[in-house]
């Protein structure tokens, strides 16, 4: 329900993992004229959706190649969504300031569909090798460091039968080893996930991949031992997911006759059934093994000693692994630097810090934490280093976009911005800067960030408050973030306040606060949107009339679900969203084909409340307008949730709005289709509440 896109970000351009991440500059206000009087939502703003999509790139994956290029992935809406492998290369011929070159052919789509989410589509040779997964195929690439040919080197099936991810190169064995994805069958329960070898050194055929670890419903996170005799990974099944409950287990590949059973292999945590185990790591210099356990109430960082001694290395009442660990396949919070030393990320009270520590005994030494006052920028993720102790990271603030950056451990100061490829430039008095707020709910308190209503144009004196937009982040296993989020500041410029909610079931609030959702998704989510766009009426932060709320995905089924069931909001939003939870218990991938399990009960043993929890069912509830976008080949949400939904609606009398993206899976990813999603959003609004809108789109609302 997520494309977490994750990498860890608002409903279209989060979704579609865009982000305005090169180049984006701040210029200096010139004087300023007098501000022009004007309503709140009517406000004329330069961030247009086109120029949210143009020259605009999503950015993940860091990695450092064999001979210490930094290299990293990009989604480039503009070239359909395509995903490209790039180096940074500051002395490039190439002029649009992007400091990078294109390390993948121009016809390749570098993408994995593993768990339809992917990640972890490129594994790096230690020969300088680069092997790719290609969206159209799945089959994995090599790209020869000698500069030949692309060569396939997983079979050829028909279908994408076969789909691989997150994999390393064995140069001992000339191999790679990777989590497989078997569609064989096509349906849910009987797709097959394991863990595989292939040959390094050309195309295979389904007779070379050799099995290292089967028999459980999902894997992930393969990792060699420094010696190369064991292998450590991560397994779970239904009907967990791996923040719910995993394990670590570890095999031996001495030896010709290794059982791929995994039953067979050590367990080396998660041995309760109730604990998440996450991004195992082996220590290169000591060959410990370390991994990331919620077991004390947080997600802290666990080692296992050389005599078999488990212990946490780094205690502390925050989160680590990342914004949103588990979702996409790669993830990896922490690392070692040259000398040793850990370094890890985790977030303080909406801020990401770096933590360096020696951890050769049991517990930490000389811990070094850095935040923004070291020169950093205020939310980061995503980091690796160089042998020289430099650390690479993609970061950004409420004014600054995500963008790649390098910070030296050494000589410390500010972190300097590498990748840099964009030409907008705004105002600084445009951009809405949010506040952390905390408020009371139906169990305690929730959390969420206020951006209030910002453009140095505008001010409005004739109205008491200004509509709010309420967000409710996909997953819903997830969380947002504070980087510049242009899907966000879209909304502030024109004179909406914006509401982006940590809603219970969140992540980064530790294992208590994530497990608000058991069993009670529809509930406590709802309650939790609602109460907090309440609290800003309370306030004087928002006007009551004027409140409406969107939502991706999971985030749709809380947005549909506060509309159905609460009266708080006037108007709504559901990007590819969930309506009928009992078609979508049938009628989704593998990876959550037994989530609901957990959020919701058994299913259909607990069928009368899977229809209880779905807003198609309270369609007689329903009684303000909603707006449904929605991919036509979306997998995980398929398109027959929207079109139910509208069906409804129209019959209902209520007004409403369908549009179907074609060549769209779920998120959006073209930039035509991103641009069209938030036009088509604001001029909804706009005819809802009778906002004249600068510039805005015609859209046709039946029963309005």
């Amino acid at each position: 329900m997520l494309a977490p896109t994750r990498t860890a970000v608002a409903a279209v351009v989060a979704a579609t993992s865009v982000r305005l991440s090169r180049g984006f500059a701040m210029k200096s206000a010139p004087a300023a004229a007098a501000a022009l009087d004007v309503p709140f939502g009517a406000w004329e703003s330069p961030l247009i959706s086109k120029a949210i999509t143009a020259g605009s790139v999503g950015i993940g994956s860091l990695n450092l190649d064999a001979a210490g290029n930094l290299l990293w992935l990009e989604g480039r809406p503009q070239e359909g969504g395509r995903y490209v492998l790039c180096r940074y290369d500051p002395g490039s011929a190439d002029k649009s300031d992007r400091n990078a070159v294109d390390v993948t052919p121009k016809d390749s789509n570098v993408r994995t569909r593993v768990h339809e989410y992917g990640g972890a589509a490129v594994t790096l040779g230690d020969g300088g090798d680069i092997f790719y997964s290609d969206f159209a195929t799945q089959r994995v690439v090599k790209l020869a460091a000698d500069g030949s040919d692309p060569t396939p080197i997983t079979p050829d099936c028909e279908g994408c039968r076969y789909r691989f991810a997150d994999g390393f190169h064995d140069a001992d064995k000339s191999r790679l080893v990777m989590v497989r994805e078997d569609h064989t069958n096509p349906s849910p329960k009987d797709v097959v996930n394991e863990i595989v070898s292939v040959d390094a050194n050309g195309a295979s055929v389904e007779g070379d991949m050799k099995v290292l670890a089967s028999g459980n419903d999902f894997y992930s996170n393969p990792r060699l031992s420094p010696d190369g005799t064991k292998l450590a990974y991560v397994t779970w099944n239904h009907p967990n997911m791996p923040w719910d409950a995993s394990e670590l287990r570890v095999v031996s590949l001495d030896g010709e006759n290794v059982s791929a059973d995994t039953s067979s292999h050590d367990l080396i945590a998660g041995e309760d059934g109730d604990t998440s185990i996450l991004q195992p790591l082996w220590h290169p210099k000591t060959g410990e093994l370390f991994y990331i356990s919620d077991e004390t109430g947080y997600w802290n960082i666990y080692k296992q000693d050389s005599d078999g001694t488990k212990s946490s290395v780094l205690p502390m009442e925050s989160d680590f692994g990342g914004a949103s660990p588990g979702w996409m396949l790669g993830q990896q919070g922490y690392g070692f630097l040259e000398d040793g030393r850990l370094y890890a990320t985790n977030k303080v009270d909406g801020k990401s810090r770096i933590i360096v520590a020696d951890v050769s005994g049991p517990r930490a030494k000389e811990v070094e934490e850095y935040g923004e006052a070291d020169g950093l920028p205020m939310m980061f993720g995503g980091i690796t280093s160089s042998k020289d102790n430099e650390l690479y990271f993609i970061g950004g603030s409420p004014s600054t976009p995500s963008s790649v950056y390098k910070w030296s451990l050494e000589t410390k100061g500010e972190a300097k911005q590498l990748a840099s490829s964009s030409t907008l430039k705004f105002s600084e008095d445009v951009i809405s800067v949010p506040k952390q707020v905390e408020y009371p709910t139906t169990l305690a308190t929730a959390f969420g960030y206020y951006y209030p209503p910002t453009n140095g144009k505008y001010k409005c004196t004739t109205e008491d408050a200004p509509p709010l937009l309420v967000k409710a982040h996909g997953g819903p296993t997830s969380c947002t973030g504070t980087s510049f989020n242009a899907g966000i500041q879209f909304w502030t410029s024109r004179g909406f306040a914006v509401l982006d909610v940590d809603y219970g079931g969140s992540t980064g609030y530790g294992r208590e606060y994530r497990r608000r959702l058991r069993g009670s998704w529809g509930v406590v989510d709802v309650d939790d949107v609602c109460n907090g766009a309440r609290y800003l009426v309370e306030q004087g932060l928002a006007d009551p009339k004027r409140l409406c709320i969107d939502g991706g995905s999971a985030g749709g089924f809380t947005t549909l679900g506060a509309l159905a069931f609460r009266d708080t909001f006037t108007a709504g939003t559901s990007l590819y969203g969930i309506g009928d939870l009992c078609m979508l218990a049938g009628d989704t991938h593998k990876f959550e084909s037994r989530y609901l399990d957990g959020l919701v009960g058994e299913y259909p043993k607990e069928k009368a409340l899977y229809k209880e929890r779905s807003p198609i069912e309270s369609i007689d509830t329903l009684s303000c307008p909603i707006l449904l976008l929605q991919g036509v080949e979306d997998k995980v949400v398929p398109p027959n949730q929207a079109e139910s939904m509208h069906q409804a609606l129209l019959k209902k009398g209520i007004p409403t709005c369908i549009k179907l993206y074609e060549g769209e899976q779920h998120g959006f990813r073209k930039a035509e289709n991103i641009e069209d999603a938030l036009d088509s959003e604001l001029a909804f609004y706009g005819k809802i509440y009778g906002i004249d809108i600068p510039h805005a789109i015609d859209i046709s609302i039946d029963n309005l």
